[in-house]
Parts: structure tokens; C-alpha cells; sequence
């Protein structure tokens, strides 16, 4: 992407509390967060759940094209460890829906099966040697199509802990989506990993965090919805996370993709004044400036 970092800001509809979970909070209208969106200044948007924004190419193309935004790609949670299951069909569709939104990147997360991300499993060998098969498979398919798929360790995924983002790295060949956020709750200083690992890191997902938070659910005294609820994620400079070490080093290795900012959250009712949009202008302008001071 032969982009300046000051036009690879993009937004996640999450940061306006739009959710695939169930009985996440809630629900804004499409138009109220691409508007802010493109209020902001942010140049492109991931795609949000299933059923947020239109189902065909075309239509989604002409949605995002009227507030000034394209497509990134999309978060795209599958089951990549249940014997018989084949996610490639499923990944097929999706990825034919690219081309006519332009979006490049495909996020995928492993997630376990069961609603939400509060409690996960944990994988034996063969479910081990089957998700890192998956994945790269994933990657094929993706490159075929002109994507780059990576992957976004979670919390309450099937990759959430540092072990497991190492084996991954160690198993597979597919990238990172670096989540600054899931990687510091789930033990993985994500500074560290972007000097250790940068040639893996081909997207990124900007968030800050307040680690007393992050204690609560790492020890199980709160559950990641409730940490979430209580205002886990921060905008990016009033927490706890090196974003500008992660920023300074990605700048100095050249990465390319995008910086998307994300800052999970939940509504109980539609805003009455501006709403999440004012936390996402702070960490905005806080990138922004990052970027400037990195060039």
C-alpha cells in the first residue's frame, strides 16, 4: 500500500459499539458511524458484523463510497480446530465479495464455538496441527484472491496467550493482525513482539488499556464483557499500552498496512450528544501525531 501512515487510518465499527456477540449492548445505525467516521477524518472502515452493512459487493461499494470510505476488510471469526468443519467455502464467498469493495485484508480470528468471549477451551495436539493447517490454508485462498489474510489473537479465542500467538508464529505462515489491546490482556507485551517479530505484522488494531482492567479478567475476577463495560479500552494515550514505541517501531521497519483504531465498547441506548465519536477524535489526533513524529 504506496500510502502515506496518515491516510492508512481506518475505523471498526466496535468502536461505536456495533458487536457480533449477542446481547452485546445497544446497536447504532450504519449511517450515524460512517457520518462520524468520516467526521473524524478517517480515510476507510472494516466491514463490522454480519448484517451491519450491506451483504453484496455492490451495495456495500456504493454505502461506504457515499461517506467518503473504503473498505479495509473485516474481522472474520471462524472455527478453525472442530474436526470436519471446512471454513474454506465459507471464506470463498467472502473473499469473492472483496474484490468489488476493494478491501484487502482479511482478519480471521479462531474462536471457539460459543457465543461470546467470556470462557474458551484449550486445544490438545490434534486440534493444534489442524488450526495451524487451517490457517495456512486460509492463506492460500486469500492470496489467491489479491487479500492478505492474518490473524488477530483474541481474548476467549483459541489464541489468546503469548504460548499460543509463539506457536502460531513458530507453526504457521500467516501474519498478524497486531491488536495492541487482546494482546497486552491476554499476556504479550505488544511492544515487544513488534521488535521481535515486525516482518509479521502486516495489520494492526489500535487500542489502549487500562491494566487494572486487564488484571480483573486475567485473574478471572471480571469477565472480558464486564472489563469492557467498565471501560477497559481507553482512548490511545490514556492508557497503558506503548503505543508510541509500537508506532515508532513500525514506522522504522516501513509497515505498510493499516492502522486501525478500536476501542471496544458498550452502549445501553442511543447517545444522546456525540457519543463514542469524542474518544475516537482523541485517539485520532493522538496517531496522527504519533505518525507525524515518527516520519
Amino acid at each position: 500500500m504506496n500510502t502515506s501512515p496518515l491516510q492508512r487510518i481506518a475505523g471498526a465499527p466496535i468502536s461505536w459499539g456495533v458487536c457480533e456477540v449477542p446481547g452485546w449492548g445497544y446497536q447504532l445505525a450504519p449511517d450515524r458511524v460512517l457520518k462520524e467516521m468520516r467526521d473524524v477524518g478517517l480515510a476507510a472502515t472494516e466491514i463490522g458484523p454480519e448484517g451491519f452493512l450491506p451483504g453484496t459487493p455492490e451495495a456495500l461499494a456504493g454505502v461506504l463510497a457515499s461517506h467518503g470510505l473504503r473498505a479495509v476488510g473485516g474481522f472474520t471469526p471462524l472455527l478453525l480446530h472442530v474436526p470436519g468443519h471446512d471454513p474454506l467455502p465459507e471464506v470463498a464467498r467472502l473473499l469473492e465479495s472483496y474484490a468489488a469493495s476493494h478491501a484487502d485484508t482479511l482478519v480471521l480470528s479462531a474462536v471457539t464455538g460459543q457465543d461470546g468471549y467470556d470462557s474458551r477451551p484449550e486445544l490438545d495436539a490434534d486440534g493444534w496441527k489442524l488450526l495451524l493447517s487451517q490457517l495456512d490454508r486460509l492463506t492460500a485462498l486469500a492470496a489467491e484472491h489479491g487479500v492478505r489474510a492474518v490473524l488477530h489473537p483474541h481474548v476467549g479465542t483459541m489464541v489468546e496467550t503469548g504460548d499460543e500467538v509463539r506457536r502460531v508464529l513458530e507453526g504457521s505462515s500467516i501474519s498478524l493482525c497486531l491488536d495492541t489491546g487482546h494482546l497486552l490482556i491476554g499476556g504479550t507485551d505488544p511492544a515487544e513482539l513488534t521488535r521481535q517479530v515486525p516482518e509479521r505484522i502486516a495489520h494492526t488494531h489500535m487500542k489502549d488499556v487500562d491494566a487494572s482492567l486487564a488484571a480483573k479478567v486475567q485473574s478471572g475476577r471480571l469477565t472480558y464483557t464486564e472489563a469492557v463495560r467498565a471501560g477497559m479500552y481507553r482512548p490511545l494515550g490514556a492508557g497503558d499500552v506503548d503505543v508510541e514505541a509500537i508506532v515508532t517501531q513500525l514506522s522504522a521497519r516501513s509497515y505498510g498496512g493499516w492502522y486501525v483504531l478500536e476501542q471496544d465498547t458498550i452502549l445501553t441506548a442511543e447517545p444522546r450528544e456525540r457519543g463514542p465519536v469524542d474518544d475516537v477524535w482523541t485517539s485520532v489526533e493522538h496517531l496522527r501525531s504519533m505518525l507525524r513524529d515518527a516520519v
